[in-house]
């Protein structure tokens, strides 16, 4: 055969011109595209001469005889055609193999043709969500619509980057509930009544999330109760995740990992870094039970109570001393609130070890880095002996009108007012008496 014709075969994906045993196709009565499948026929006779049929070809040349097929239901033939030549095929042999291989190829492509990708947009926005197309093809992911396997390499695939719910882009459409970050963003608070069952009844035996129906017998669907809401879901809802119930924790300091739902994961995962849990009201005897916090508590004081040091000292706001903390803001904020990561954290040990190494940080440049800082120390006013002393020292008080600072056991055995206090009140009262005499004919 000359080499132009077999060029231009080969362009019409034809033929590959690295095959020296094939022969060209033969055409269909009707004139049309020659049948995909006849290819994968078996020679009659002997399964084992599978080899003629290209799965033999020269592996440094791209196998054309996988992608022949032109549509959908011509590559459906194809894939019919190499089921029935694997059947054929004697078992475990290098052509039952290669056959495989083609039959994946040939699925592959089918799949290609199903869920086209490059023309997919890069940002889709639905119910709130802002998905993103991904581009990893490695990676291999679950869709959290649909429940399925998302085959990155051929499939496009969409992750919000608010609460990170992934699925298929054959599914966008389909998603029918809303980004868990608005609900975050507007009402950051928790669930804190333990594991709120209702029954199933109350839910007219349906899923809670996406209204499929459920059963504690597993028809049609299981229902699988989540431990956070309380409410049932399906199995394409619930997971079987495992998450700490804030509740748990706070009542009951339980931080063994409950299975809840994928809509309750993924707010959990989204609040746990907030501090929205104001332990003094919600559990005020926890203190009393716990002494990690009261521990750290004694260091979120002291924290506080060294941050003004920090704030005027220029040494302090150059070296960003206070982004020691950037991870957990509102420890230089207050000392009340705590984020579900700090209870965690303080059950495993974790933060107490890390709070105390910032503690000794701070007061070792507030008393022996920084001039400035120490020229803020304070000597005690009632013994006039000791050396400086900082509100933050463990062995003294402070006083709660003027902040002025006192050894602890000076400042229980006088019974006399604080001096600072005294000499603030003679002042104030000589400037209103002056005052008063100016004011006079």
């Amino acid at each position: 055969m000359a080499y132009d014709e077999r060029l231009a075969r080969f362009r019409q994906a034809h033929l590959n011109p690295f095959d020296k045993a094939s022969e060209p196709p033969q055409e269909r009565p009707d004139g049309g595209d020659p049948d995909p499948g006849q290819r994968l026929d078996p020679p009659s006779g002997d399964p084992g001469s599978a080899l003629d049929l290209g799965l033999a070809e020269d592996h440094f040349s791209r196998p054309v005889g996988l992608i022949l097929a032109s549509d959908v239901q011509q590559l459906r033939q194809a894939i019919e055609e190499c089921k029935r030549l694997i059947l054929a095929l004697p078992e475990h042999s290098e052509q039952q193999k290669d056959a495989v291989v083609r039959l994946i190829h040939l699925r592959l492509k089918l799949q290609e043709l199903k869920d086209p990708g490059e023309d997919e947009p890069n940002i889709r926005v639905v119910l709130e969500h802002r998905f993103y197309k991904e581009k990893s093809k490695s990676v291999k992911q679950m869709c959290d619509k649909c429940s399925t396997i998302i085959w990155g390499l051929i499939q496009t695939w969409y992750t919000c980057t608010g609460c990170y719910y992934r699925c298929h882009s054959k599914c966008l459409p389909l998603v029918s509930k809303p980004c868990v970050r608005a609900k975050v963003s507007h009402q950051a608070e928790y669930q804190l009544s333990i594991c709120p069952e209702s029954g199933l009844d109350s839910q007219d035996y349906r899923c809670a999330e996406c209204r499929a129906p459920v059963s504690l017998r597993g028809v049609p669907s299981e229902a699988r109760q989540c431990d956070y809401t309380g409410l049932y879901y399906c199995s394409s809802c619930h997971w079987n995740d495992l998450a700490v119930v804030p509740a748990r924790a706070i009542h009951n300091w339980d931080f063994e990992p409950r299975k809840v739902s994928r809509c309750s994961m993924r707010y959990l995962a989204l609040m746990v870094s907030r501090p929205v849990l104001k332990l003094r009201e919600i559990n005020p005897l926890l203190f009393n039970y716990v002494e990690e916090l009261v521990e750290i508590r004694k260091l979120r004081q002291d924290i506080l109570l060294m941050k003004p040091y920090f704030i005027t000292c220029k040494e302090a706001m150059e070296a960003r001393l206070l982004l020691q903390l950037q991870d957990r803001q509102h420890f230089v904020e207050n000392d009340e609130m705590y984020s579900l990561q700090d209870l965690i954290d303080i059950e495993a040990g974790r933060l107490s070890c890390s709070l105390t190494e910032i503690h000794t940080l701070f007061a070792k440049h507030i008393k022996l880095d920084c001039e400035r800082c120490q020229a803020k120390g304070f000597v005690c006013e009632l013994c006039k002996e000791g050396d400086v002393l900082f509100p933050f020292d463990s062995h003294t008080s402070v006083c709660t009108d003027c902040s002025a600072v006192f050894h602890r056991d000076c400042y229980y055995d006088n019974s006399t007012t604080c001096p600072k206090c005294a000499r603030l009140s003679l002042r104030k009262q000589s400037l209103f008496q002056d005052s008063t005499m100016e004011a006079e004919p």
